[in-house]
């Protein structure tokens, strides 16, 4: 698709001219931005980006191609990608390769996204785009590839959309049916778009996973006995999962094991009669630190979230057990007595560092306990 154009326009009124890539479409999305130099088939298939519009800020995208779905691992998942298909609405960035040079490359990345419907934008000045997203906060945007895209239709369009807090996204992202992977110790997986990488963590430990439904009910999950619970990450406003969060209540009066990762924290610790709170621009990166407040210990960790915990809101018998080394906000919850324990970061680090790996040893030997 040559000569195409693309224009992204932001709440605040301010329009990004540049370059379209992918498929010719329009699309309205929540704009955030991800520090990460690499990794951005594993990024663009994370299904906690659904409903937004991705920037990355390093400068150049694409270099190293997109590999085929059919490279799996000896679980059988796939072994560059989050997620079967794109989850973003749309991807920023400042250049993009259209020539890369990959032994594994079987498509660019322009090509990989206009066969699955997904719209990109390049040649603008994601720096400034990233300060104005700092500054500001994450804002709605509208995005258009198309050869005369306009500016007031998209603008119009942005105006009339309904905004990413009020949307619930992990119906869109949630396995639709129970699936049964691996076998050993069975481990129910409440999958609220939950990343291949904390599958195959699970996995490697000698875990059955039964991964199941955002919204299961209490009596079909435990009617697969499991010992011990995940609660996955996955997109969009934690206070809208009622559901989940009554299954999480539940599952605690039960005492089975429990381990929340990224939206799974915000679960567990509304569960526990918390309150969460929208950061100003989230953490997504790959390089984001964290102590372990037991230790002293600071981590490296790859993260992707744009809510928090209120600390202050914390239920009875839970501490802070990781905190954010630059903000100080909650990376983690833990019970001081009962096997519940969460991070708001991604220990899989699939992209990302392999710091924090040891959470799954750790859950496992709670389970193993109980």
């Amino acid at each position: 698709m040559e000569g195409l154009k693309a224009v992204l326009a932001l709440e605040d009124g301010s329009v990004w001219v540049g370059k379209g890539f992918g498929r010719p479409k329009r699309v309205v999305g929540e704009v955030v931005f991800n520090t990460g130099m690499v990794g951005y088939t594993e990024a663009l298939t994370d299904p906690s980006y659904k409903g937004q519009i991705l920037v990355m800020t390093y400068p150049l995208i694409g270099n190293y191609g997109v590999p085929s779905y059919s490279l799996v691992d000896g679980f059988g998942l796939p072994l560059h990608f989050e997620s079967l298909g794109i989850k973003v609405s749309g991807l920023v960035v400042y250049e993009l390769c259209e020539r890369p040079s990959h032994h594994l490359s079987v498509r660019s990345l322009g090509e990989w996204m206009y066969d699955e419907g997904v719209p990109g934008i390049s040649g603008i000045d994601t720096r400034e785009l990233t300060k104005r997203l700092r500054e500001k906060g994450v804002m709605m945007g509208a995005l258009e590839v198309s050869e005369d895209p306009s500016v007031d239709s998209l603008l119009a369009e942005l105006k009339a959309s309904k905004r990413y807090e009020e949307q619930k996204f992990v119906e869109q992202v949630t396995v639709k049916g129970p699936e049964v992977l691996g076998d050993g110790i069975p481990i129910a997986l409440i999958d609220c778009g939950v990343k291949l990488g904390i599958v195959r963590s699970l996995l490697e430990r000698g875990f059955k996973v039964i991964r199941l439904p955002y919204n299961v009910g209490l009596d079909e999950l435990m009617a697969y006995r499991p010992k011990g619970v995940l609660i996955s990450n996955g997109p969009g406003n934690p206070e809208l999962l009622k559901e989940t969060v009554e299954l999480v209540a539940q599952l605690m009066d039960e005492g089975i094991p429990i381990l929340g990762i990224c939206l799974g924290n915000q679960l567990l610790a509304l569960a526990s009669g918390a309150k969460t709170y929208k950061l100003k621009y989230g953490h997504r990166g790959q390089n984001k630190p964290c102590v372990e407040l037991e230790s002293g210990r600071s981590y490296v960790t790859s993260q992707n979230h744009g809510y928090a915990v209120d600390k202050a809101t914390l239920g009875k018998g839970f501490k802070v057990w990781w905190i954010n080394a630059d903000d100080k906000t909650v990376e983690g919850i833990r019970h001081e007595s009962k096997p519940f324990m969460a991070v708001q970061y991604h220990p899989e680090a699939s992209p990302g560092p392999y710091d924090t790996l040891f959470i799954f040893d750790l859950f496992r030997e709670v389970v193993m306990k109980a």
